[in-house]
Parts: structure tokens; sequence; C-alpha cells
């Protein structure tokens, strides 16, 4: 399943945790937006890990979910494509 992935993380210590956790799930294409192509399980293991470091009292991770038809009508101006297929497995 396509993902885009953003965050917010208001404490500067907990911020690059969360950064170099989605940096193995996904592609960086914005400071704090990954876009994702993960199975089903592996966003429940990534929620599971983002709650985990997060304070949800004054942080906030979204996750917005993209069918196929939707991935193929992005639109990006300026630098940028669209991140591949390619399934992140995190060792």
């Amino acid at each position: 399943m396509f993902l885009l992935i953003s965050y917010d993380i208001c404490d500067p210590k907990r911020l690059p945790k969360v950064a170099k956790l989605m940096e193995g799930y996904g592609e960086r294409v914005q400071y704090s937006v990954f876009e994702c192509t993960l199975t089903e399980r592996q966003i429940q293991e990534l929620q599971r890990r983002l709650k985990r470091l997060m304070k949800p009292e004054v942080d906030s991770v979204r996750f917005y979910r993209l069918c196929e038809t939707c991935k193929e009508d992005i639109t990006i101006l300026g630098q940028g494509k669209v991140s591949g297929n390619d399934y992140y497995f995190i060792t």
C-alpha cells in the first residue's frame, strides 16, 4: 500500500529518532514527509514503534493511504519525483 506520512515532533531530542525510524520505512520527500510502500503488517509495526517515541499530547503523525490511481494523479511542481514501488525492509 502506498502511503504519505507526515509528522510534527515538538522536542528536538525526539525529532531525529523519529526521522531515523521513518528512513527505514520510506523515502523522504520533504523535511517531515515520507512516501512509503508498506504492507499492512509494516504499517502496524511502524505505528507501534512511533507510539513509543512520540508524545501524543504534543506530537502528531499522519498516515494518508493512497490508492494506485491516486498515486498516478500526484503532481509535483519543482524538484522531485514520486517514490518507486520498492518495499523497505527494516533490519
